[in-house]
């Protein structure tokens, strides 16, 4: 692990040392932890946007739209 220095303002410093003691966790665990699931929804938003513009470039038709309709009927059947 590297160490780094981060620069919080009073009171995110000390929100984070509540939370770290409420979830059992030092300081730079929890910061860990937060940091990797921010960074996880950054990678799924990035995703859903690059779908988002396939969608754009190519909608779906009709034809495809009524084939997962019968699918999602027949999951939850």
């Amino acid at each position: 692990m590297e160490t780094i220095q981060v620069v919080l303002d009073k009171k995110l410093l000390q929100a984070t040392d509540k939370a770290a003691r409420r979830t059992k966790l030092n300081r730079s665990a929890l910061v860990r932890e937060a940091l990797r699931e921010h960074l996880h929804r950054l990678e799924l938003q990035a995703k859903q946007e690059q779908d988002r513009q396939g969608y754009l470039r190519n909608p779906q038709t009709r034809d495809e739209s009524h084939l997962w309709e019968a699918e999602a009927a027949w999951l939850a059947e």
